[in-house]
Protein backbone atom coordinates (compact mmCIF):
# COMPACT_ATOMS: atom_id res chain seq x y z
CA UNK A 1 0.00 0.00 0.00
CA UNK A 2 2.81 2.25 0.49
CA UNK A 3 3.92 1.82 -2.54
CA UNK A 4 1.03 3.29 -4.16
CA UNK A 5 1.72 6.89 -3.64
CA UNK A 6 5.39 6.46 -4.71
CA UNK A 7 4.09 5.01 -8.48
CA UNK A 8 1.70 8.05 -8.36
CA UNK A 9 4.47 10.27 -8.08
CA UNK A 10 7.25 9.07 -9.63
CA UNK A 11 5.22 7.74 -12.83
CA UNK A 12 3.83 11.36 -14.24
CA UNK A 13 7.54 12.77 -13.21
CA UNK A 14 8.92 9.69 -15.83
CA UNK A 15 6.24 10.35 -18.12
CA UNK A 16 6.78 14.13 -18.54
CA UNK A 17 10.93 13.88 -18.18
CA UNK A 18 10.28 11.46 -21.53
CA UNK A 19 7.82 13.79 -23.10
CA UNK A 20 10.21 17.01 -22.17
CA UNK A 21 13.37 15.07 -23.83
CA UNK A 22 11.48 13.96 -26.94
CA UNK A 23 10.34 17.48 -27.40
CA UNK A 24 14.03 18.70 -26.67
CA UNK A 25 15.70 16.67 -29.38
CA UNK A 26 14.08 18.53 -32.26
CA UNK A 27 15.92 21.31 -31.22
CA UNK A 28 19.41 20.55 -29.64
CA UNK A 29 20.89 16.73 -30.53
CA UNK A 30 20.93 14.40 -27.40
CA UNK A 31 23.34 12.32 -26.50
CA UNK A 32 26.51 11.17 -24.38
CA UNK A 33 29.29 13.72 -25.24
CA UNK A 34 32.61 12.71 -27.02
CA UNK A 35 34.83 11.23 -24.43
CA UNK A 36 37.74 13.06 -26.28
CA UNK A 37 36.78 16.85 -25.77
CA UNK A 38 39.51 17.98 -24.30
CA UNK A 39 42.44 16.57 -26.65
CA UNK A 40 40.17 17.66 -29.47
CA UNK A 41 39.56 21.06 -28.07
CA UNK A 42 43.72 21.15 -27.65
CA UNK A 43 44.32 20.65 -30.67
CA UNK A 44 41.80 22.53 -32.08
CA UNK A 45 43.72 25.63 -30.17
CA UNK A 46 47.05 24.66 -31.46
CA UNK A 47 46.27 24.37 -35.04
CA UNK A 48 43.96 28.10 -34.40
CA UNK A 49 47.16 29.31 -33.12
CA UNK A 50 49.61 28.03 -35.71
CA UNK A 51 47.09 29.58 -38.72
CA UNK A 52 47.04 32.80 -36.53
CA UNK A 53 51.26 32.98 -37.05
CA UNK A 54 50.92 32.53 -40.50
CA UNK A 55 48.82 35.04 -41.01
CA UNK A 56 50.25 37.37 -39.27
CA UNK A 57 53.92 36.93 -41.12
CA UNK A 58 52.10 37.09 -44.55
CA UNK A 59 50.43 40.40 -43.13
CA UNK A 60 53.93 41.82 -41.91
CA UNK A 61 55.43 40.49 -45.94
CA UNK A 62 52.88 42.76 -47.35
CA UNK A 63 53.38 45.47 -44.86
CA UNK A 64 57.15 45.26 -45.86
CA UNK A 65 56.33 45.24 -49.31
CA UNK A 66 53.71 47.91 -49.31
CA UNK A 67 56.56 50.45 -47.28
CA UNK A 68 59.21 49.74 -49.82
CA UNK A 69 56.75 50.64 -52.42
CA UNK A 70 55.65 53.89 -51.35
CA UNK A 71 59.23 54.53 -50.28
CA UNK A 72 59.80 54.09 -54.64
CA UNK A 73 56.72 56.56 -55.25
CA UNK A 74 58.45 59.20 -52.99
CA UNK A 75 61.83 58.82 -54.17
CA UNK A 76 60.08 59.50 -57.51
CA UNK A 77 58.33 62.17 -56.48
CA UNK A 78 61.44 63.86 -55.52
CA UNK A 79 62.54 64.24 -58.95
CA UNK A 80 59.19 66.05 -60.28
CA UNK A 81 60.16 68.89 -57.69
CA UNK A 82 63.78 69.57 -60.45
CA UNK A 83 61.21 69.01 -63.28
CA UNK A 84 59.20 71.66 -62.16
CA UNK A 85 61.44 74.18 -62.39
CA UNK A 86 62.44 72.97 -66.40
CA UNK A 87 58.87 73.87 -67.05
CA UNK A 88 58.92 77.99 -66.62
CA UNK A 89 56.77 80.28 -64.44
CA UNK A 90 53.36 79.25 -63.94
CA UNK A 91 50.33 81.49 -64.61
CA UNK A 92 49.65 83.68 -61.70
CA UNK A 93 45.87 84.06 -60.71
CA UNK A 94 44.34 87.45 -59.78
CA UNK A 95 41.85 86.65 -56.68
CA UNK A 96 39.89 89.67 -57.47
CA UNK A 97 38.88 88.30 -60.41
CA UNK A 98 36.62 85.86 -58.50
CA UNK A 99 33.99 87.81 -56.82
CA UNK A 100 31.16 86.31 -54.78
CA UNK A 101 28.09 85.22 -56.17
CA UNK A 102 25.10 87.95 -55.68
CA UNK A 103 23.20 87.78 -52.44
CA UNK A 104 19.88 85.63 -53.00
CA UNK A 105 16.46 87.39 -53.90
CA UNK A 106 14.07 88.71 -51.60
CA UNK A 107 11.65 86.47 -49.86
CA UNK A 108 7.94 87.57 -51.68
CA UNK A 109 5.35 89.44 -48.69
CA UNK A 110 2.10 86.78 -48.76
CA UNK A 111 -0.83 89.07 -49.39
CA UNK A 112 -2.71 87.08 -46.20
CA UNK A 113 -0.28 88.50 -43.62
CA UNK A 114 -0.26 91.81 -44.11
Amino acid sequence: MCYTGLFRRIIPFVLTFAVGLFIASFFVPIGLPNANWRGGRGMNKFHEMQQLRIENDDLREKNRALQLQIDELKSRTDNWDSDLDNVGELPLVDLDEHKPPPPPPRRPKHPGFE
